[in-house]
């Protein structure tokens, strides 16, 4: 402790983050407004974490300083996961339908960072708070803005830019489960589009294995040597790519050398136990992903964004008006102008403001009314899962650069 800064060890941090996560859990479980609108559990207990922070320092202009060594492992942990869950041939499965909804995810991908640079000039703030209010924490989510967060504020002249990418996630994620059923009303009432009952799970294929399956310390084990080795190759793989000038996140690294590997060694080494679909590494995603977001938001400092909170809100009002209507416009055209296309609107609501289980969460409450759409929810996630995160950094490093 300093006069005027409280720090808080690596290891302390850690334990201070699974308790912000299991508060947030029973704070969801107690609140209706919170299950609605479908806000993660980690996100709830961070913000109030971040509140706390808040208040101390009002109330002594103390600041709280984590040291988060241990939340930037867990964030290489995840992408690696969603690498080694990736499979090219559900990819190719998906068809027309898989292939229009990724051309046109990618493509507004550079459209969101085209309105927030270009929104964010035109109220006279630095063009780098135009990329955080765009595909960095939009498209991209709380993962993706605390990745690029410290190159932004120590080479783009945004020293809060953590505070800001995170705070513009949270909202993306409310406004994100707030458009996705009125778009999806409007579509069906609009163009009088009749239910479609067709046979099929309403939430999509499930990757679970039998319940068979058992999670032991071993299996556990097994996925985290794999996960291990994919990180040490993407390591050396990142480390090349910045001798020859292409500067790339970590995860960036990690997430494509463990899609390689998971689409490649099982077919050499047919009888090797590949963790691939299991719940052991379902486990590795859920606890890294979730205690990765509890720690990054309880470590917000919300002091720094104040003067920022009036042009924040009207980027994130214009985004949401962009999303709007991309998805009237072009995305449900293009799509087919039909049930599915209603469906998979929706979800791209949820996709484009939020993340991939929001839009889940959208498109589960339009066919749990109107009736079952089992292709929207194979191809929005695959999409999300094999390219979003990747070509979402290099737009990010390419308009940066620019």
């Amino acid at each position: 402790m300093t006069p005027s800064v409280i720090l808080v060890d690596d290891f302390i941090a850690y334990t201070i983050g699974i308790v912000v996560y299991f508060v947030g859990m029973r704070l969801t479980d107690h609140i209706g407004f919170l299950r609605t609108y479908n806000i993660p559990e980690p996100v709830t207990g961070g913000v109030l974490a971040a509140l706390v922070g808040l208040g101390i320092f009002l109330a002594t202009g103390m600041e709280i300083d984590y040291d988060l060594e241990t939340r930037d492992t867990l964030l290489v942990y995840f992408f690696t996961t969603i690498g080694l869950n990736a499979r090219i041939s559900d990819l190719l499965a998906g068809g027309r339908p898989l292939l229009i909804l990724l051309g046109l995810t990618l493509g507004y991908i550079v459209l969101q960072d085209v309105v927030g640079v270009l929104a964010a000039q035109a109220i006279g703030q630095p063009s780098a708070i135009g990329i955080l209010v765009g595909s960095a924490s939009l498209i991209g989510g709380h993962g993706t803005t605390i990745a690029w967060a410290p190159e932004i504020a120590a080479n783009y002249g945004v020293p809060n830019a953590l505070e800001i990418g995170v705070a513009a996630a949270t909202l993306g994620l409310v406004m994100a489960s707030l458009l996705g059923g009125p778009i999806a009303k409007f579509l069906l009432a609009r163009h009088r589009i009749s239910d479609v009952e067709t046979n099929g799970m309403i939430v999509g294929i499930s990757h679970e294995k039998e319940d068979t399956e058992q999670i032991n310390h071993v299996s556990i084990m097994a996925v985290i040597l794999v996960m291990h080795i994919a990180i040490i190759i993407g390591f050396t793989v990142n480390e090349a790519l910045e001798e020859i000038g292409l500067k790339l996140p970590l995860f960036v690294s990690c997430l494509l050398v463990a899609i390689l590997l998971s689409n490649t060694v099982p077919y050499i080494f047919p009888k090797m136990h590949w963790p691939a679909r299991t719940k052991a590494l379902a486990v590795m995603s859920d606890f890294s992903l979730g205690l990765f977001i509890a720690m990054s938001l309880m470590s917000m400092q919300l002091w720094s964004i104040a003067d920022l909170a009036g042009p924040l809100l009207l980027l994130l009002a214009l985004q949401a008006g962009v999303t709007v209507a991309f998805i009237l416009l072009v995305l449900f055209p293009l799509m087919g102008r039909d049930y599915l296309a209603t469906v998979l609107s929706a979800g791209f609501a949820g996709f484009a403001l939020g993340a991939t289980p929001t839009a889940v969460a959208n498109m589960t409450a339009v066919t749990k009314t109107h009736g079952p759409a089992p292709t929207a929810f194979i191809i929005l996630p695959l999409v999300g899962a094999f390219f979003v995160d990747i070509t979402n950094a290099f737009v990010i490093q390419f308009f940066l650069n620019w």
